[in-house]
């Protein structure tokens, strides 16, 4: 790979893409499912979907922790939402249910959602707890990115 390309790990099929430079990251399908590697949205994700993303994609990835459960996890939900529209292709937005994978929250150390986490290279650089609107998202991912 060399030092332009970029790898997007395709939420569908976990499959890793090379996208070389100048290509539209916005117009790119998985090589082995054909999904489209960015859609505007965030993506749900087991536990093994978020460890194939935050390992294997160049770009950084913003996972948002949440439960079905939780009143302030479906108010922010469309604020992520519109925040991955506001973001991608430059970062991958995903979504982990902590109760449909309690293993995985519990290895992250989640103790209050909902909880974004940032990561970059495959390591954690930004957590924040607490509901916010998508300018907030947007505005929190940026800054740690920077910081």
């Amino acid at each position: 790979m060399s030092g332009t390309d970029i790898q997007i790990a395709c939420t569908a099929c976990g499959a890793t893409n090379r996208l070389p430079p100048g290509r539209d990251p916005r117009e790119a399908r998985c090589g082995k499912c054909r999904a489209a590697l960015f859609s505007g949205q965030p993506a749900d994700v087991d536990g093994a979907m978020f460890q194939r993303q935050v390992g294997r994609n160049s770009i950084p990835v913003l996972v948002d922790v949440w439960a079905p459960w939780c009143g302030p996890c479906r108010m922010m939900a469309p604020e992520f939402a519109r925040a991955a529209a506001m973001l991608e292709p430059g970062m991958r937005l995903i979504k982990l249910n902590s109760e449909a994978e309690p293993q995985a929250a519990a290895t992250l150390g989640i103790r209050g959602i909902p909880t974004l986490l940032l990561y970059r290279g495959g390591r954690e650089i930004g957590r924040q707890s607490g509901a916010m609107d998508a300018a907030s998202i947007a505005g929190w991912a940026r800054a740690q990115l920077s910081g």
